[in-house]
């Protein structure tokens, strides 16, 4: 799990000084930039646990990279989700609320799914060269 966190780190660092660079001296768009960033992220994330943290598994072909978007993806609703939640059904609107909301909360249910899914559906123990704990 540690490994995954460190991946997890790496991509968010990723992710966030691209949307930096994009949004700001790149001048893009706001969505345009995030989307770049999130693919950016989702590439170092993917990388990092192919050949870092579930090294043993082999996963091949095109599945697996979609199915690591796809779970990926989700984690990003689940941020989201807290977010309006906290936001338009809660009312709690301030820079700190939704602070904690999305980078909070969000961020850590959207973890415990990413880590599920990454490893349940993408490197799943039918991949893996080791045991379960690999």
């Amino acid at each position: 799990m540690l490994s995954f966190a460190a991946v997890g780190v790496l991509a968010y660092a990723a992710d966030l000084a691209l949307f930096t660079v994009l949004r700001g001296p790149g001048g893009l768009e706001t969505l345009t930039a995030k989307t770049l960033s999130f693919a950016a992220g989702c590439t170092v994330a993917y990388l990092g646990n192919a050949l870092g943290t579930y090294r043993d598994a082999r996963p091949r072909g095109a599945r697996p990279v979609l199915v690591f978007l796809a779970v990926n993806v989700a984690g990003a609703l689940v941020q989201l989700l807290c977010l309006a939640v906290s936001h338009y059904g809660l009312g709690l609107t301030s820079q700190r609320a939704d602070t904690v909301s999305a980078a909070g909360v969000g961020m850590a249910l959207a973890t415990l799914l990413r880590f599920w899914g990454t490893r349940t559906l993408v490197f799943n123990n039918e991949n893996r060269v080791g045991s379960w704990t690999g």
